[in-house]
């Protein structure tokens, strides 16, 4: 096994008591630490109509990290293609591939990204834009694509940038997919864990060798918090577990400060649902994760790279977090 590079995603969060401009200052110092510690990528995910996240303007924010950093690469968490038409998509990444060269990612999927009537709002037919996924993506290559294999309509100026296409997904779909194009594949283990053993054997076993890739590149996305004692890493997830719990309850309120009676907040269900997320995650101490990491690689197979999201309250204790996985990483790879 090659060595795991490591990336994070965010989905710039509002912490209680922060305003919007808060929160997307939070997102570039975070990009800027990530930075320093030569994370492989940061990435910034697209959501609507979700009042606990400033992420809807996902390209904006994108060029904003990328004009604060030096060297990681900041890219799609993803870009939600039913939302857009790919010509936009093309000429926007395409811009900003030009002024950024070699640090643009484009991630793909094909979910909204928010309920369905906001997806109407958006105004694209999302039945169809769903649907019409696997040809959008081919639109996207093409515009990225050599001068000479171009239609009449170009996204300029995308044309011969070949923005790397990376395919997310949550379940099996996705995975024939990024197979069958030979593209990257990155598997949403932080919110949909329940398919991701089945959809990256189908990954491997179907992958096709492309321009792209010759071999297939995994990346899975995983809950992250790491301190010095599990203890600690348990406290500061109880931040983690009101915000899955929040959005059960459709309320998608703040990230909220940890706290130690989580019991006495959530019903005995809420509970369970948070520990059996807490289970899927990785949070404990550097020898707590790495043993939870090896035995996530035993059980998954041919990993090439994990990324991380950390709901965690106090930024000085993300960046602890974030350094401490690093480390974790680096263990690994010895």
């Amino acid at each position: 096994m090659s060595d795991i590079k490591f990336s994070a995603l965010n989905l710039v969060p509002i912490r209680e008591g922060q305003t919007d401009k808060d929160a997307i200052n939070d997102m570039v110092t975070l990009a800027q630490k990530l930075d320093e510690l030569d994370y492989e990528r940061y990435w910034i995910a697209e959501h609507h109509n979700a009042p606990n996240l400033v992420s809807s303007a996902t390209s904006l924010l994108i060029q904003h990290t990328l004009e604060h950093t030096h060297n990681i690469k900041v890219g799609s968490g993803g870009i939600m293609l039913p939302n857009h038409a790919p010509l936009v998509v093309a000429e926007q990444f395409g811009t900003l591939e030009t002024i950024y060269p070699n640090r643009v990612d484009l991630g793909l999927g094909r979910a909204p990204g928010t309920d369905m009537m906001t997806a109407s709002a958006l105004r694209r037919d999302q039945h169809n834009g769903v649907y019409a996924f696997p040809e959008e993506v081919e639109q996207l290559q093409t515009y990225f694509g050599p001068g000479n294999k171009q239609a009449y309509v170009r996204a300029y100026p995308a044309v011969e940038k070949n923005v790397p296409l990376y395919i997310l997904g949550s379940s099996t779909d996705s995975a024939h997919l990024a197979a069958r194009k030979g593209l990257p594949y990155v598997f949403a283990g932080h919110f949909a864990p329940q398919q991701m053993k089945e959809a990256i054997e189908i990954y491997h076993d179907l992958f096709e060798p492309s321009e792209a890739l010759d071999k297939p590149y995994m990346i899975v996305c995983l809950n992250a918090i790491v301190t010095e004692t599990d203890k600690e890493a348990e406290y500061l997830a109880s931040s983690l577990a009101q915000v899955f719990i929040s959005i059960a309850r459709g309320r998608m309120q703040p990230v909220q400060p940890p706290t130690d009676d989580l019991k006495g907040l959530l019903t005995p269900r809420e509970y369970e649902m948070a520990k059996q997320r807490f289970d899927d995650s990785l949070i404990g101490s550097e020898e707590t994760v790495k043993a939870k990491l090896e035995a996530f690689l035993e059980e998954y197979g041919d990993i090439d790279e994990i990324m991380v999201v950390s709901y965690i309250y106090d930024q000085d204790r993300q960046f602890e977090s974030y350094e401490r996985f690093k480390r974790v990483i680096q263990k690994l790879n010895k």
